[in-house]
């Protein structure tokens, strides 16, 4: 910021991203709608290779806006409730508590009991051979999930029973429209395109010890279109506070900060290293003793 201030111009709401995130979100509610008379063979077929892809990128939006992005940081609690509008696809309620854990993530990367995005010590004994990361992948939505609880859990808030209320609500009154099939629809693209998906790979990109001494990673490939550029992970953990849309911006005003960084060409590489590389594995990550800061 000393050398480049016009970097603090980039920060900021998008004004475009409740536009985009909204006509997804109809995207959706028009493919249940779409998908209520299909075979169950079809069902599954279109969540993974398109609902799951919109609802992954769903994902990424509440990512986005969980750093204010949509509405800035004096409407917090458009934010939030902007986040819960985002979440509907996705079938399960998520933003709530994805926001809650996410600045942790942020505040003690590879923190030990802190961020609970780094694996537990049974996930990188176990998932240790090429079979048991495959599986491991295919699975990641439920370590996702469980994680937390085990790791660091937190008294729930009410703003995750605002969410589990509104998202089982829609689920419920998509299922009295249309039937089952849509909601299966929407939970299966959630969950496989979370687990073993091309998209996915940027779980294991972002933060997997590729090569030693760096443990965080940007990718610049043509997947950030679906994703809100959260391949530029390294800018974004540099600047969290500006959206994704304006990442690469950054990292063309600071280049020479980023272009001599090792960065990842393809997360279907990614993933292929992660399952058949030996040196690879849920052990990939730096684990840190972080001090636990005073909350203002």
């Amino acid at each position: 910021l000393a050398k480049y201030p016009e970097i603090k111009t980039l920060m900021g709401p998008d004004p475009h991203l409740k536009w985009i995130v909204s006509g997804m979100v109809f995207m959706q509610l028009l493919a249940c709608y779409l998908v209520k008379d299909l075979s169950w063979k079809w069902i599954f077929f279109w969540a993974y290779g398109f609902g799951g892809c919109i609802n992954h990128s769903l994902t990424l939006a509440i990512h986005d806006i969980s750093h204010n992005v949509a509405f800035g940081n004096k409407q917090t609690k458009w934010n939030r409730w902007f986040a819960v509008f985002a979440n509907l696809p996705i079938g399960i309620p998520y933003s709530a508590s994805f926001k809650k854990y996410h600045i942790d993530h942020h505040r003690y990367l590879g923190g030990d009991s802190l961020d609970v995005d780094i694996p537990t010590d049974f996930e990188g004994w176990f998932f240790c051979t090429p079979l048991r990361k495959l599986l491991w992948l295919f699975l990641q939505p439920l370590f996702y999930s469980l994680r937390p609880l085990y790791v660091n859990p937190k008294a729930i808030t009410r703003m995750e029973i605002l969410n589990a209320l509104v998202q089982f609500s829609i689920d419920l009154i998509i299922y009295y429209l249309w039937g089952l099939k849509p909601v299966i629809y929407l939970i299966a693209g959630t969950i496989l395109c979370l687990g073993f998906h091309p998209i996915s790979g940027h779980f294991i990109a972002e933060h997997y010890m590729f090569l030693k001494g760096y443990e965080t990673y940007s990718y610049y490939g043509p997947l950030n279109w679906l994703t809100f550029n959260v391949g530029y992970h390294m800018e974004h953990h540099d600047f969290p506070s500006i959206p994704g849309c304006r990442l690469p911006m950054v990292k063309k005003i600071a280049a020479e900060y980023y272009d001599n960084l090792p960065h990842h060409q393809s997360w279907i590489r990614v993933l292929w290293d992660f399952v058949f590389d030996d040196s690879l594995g849920p052990y990939s990550r730096v684990k840190r003793h972080c001090k636990l800061a005073k909350e203002s």
